[in-house]
């Protein structure tokens, strides 16, 4: 029997790779394509900053954060541009939807949250050069 702090351990890895791999393999990766056609970009963009850079931004985010995340790398610090995100998913991308719109980013957001509070877990990258730091 593993003891109980194996099991968080365990269960930050598979929420980890569960969210990242389905954030790029789902979500990213169709951005990222977006980004590469030579079509005109038409995305979300709530500050300004044009709908290229918006783009670019949320292609960085879920694809090289998502992968970070799920090699458990700079995980505190990739949460951050998900989390920001999926806030501006819900609050922006689906405003005035009906929450059944806003779910899938509100069902990426509580892991992001959760993995940001509670780190990587010893399964991670994170967790083996601290160790061979120690």
């Amino acid at each position: 029997m593993m003891k109980s702090g194996r099991n968080y351990d365990l269960a930050l890895l598979l929420l980890r790779l569960a969210f990242g791999g389905l954030m790029m393999g789902l979500w990213g990766k169709s951005k990222f394509l977006q980004l590469l056609t030579e079509n005109p970009v038409q995305f979300l963009d709530p500050f300004g900053l044009g709908d290229q850079v918006t783009l670019a931004l949320s292609v960085f985010a879920e694809v090289f954060c998502a992968a970070l995340i799920t090699l458990g790398l700079y995980t505190r610090l990739a949460c951050i541009p998900l989390i920001f995100n999926m806030i501006m998913a819900i609050t922006y991308g689906h405003a005035g939807q009906p929450f059944v719109e806003r779910e899938h980013a509100i069902t990426y957001l509580v892991p992001y949250v959760v993995i940001f509070v509670m780190g990587p877990g010893w399964y991670s990258l994170d967790a083996q050069i601290r160790k061979t730091m120690d």
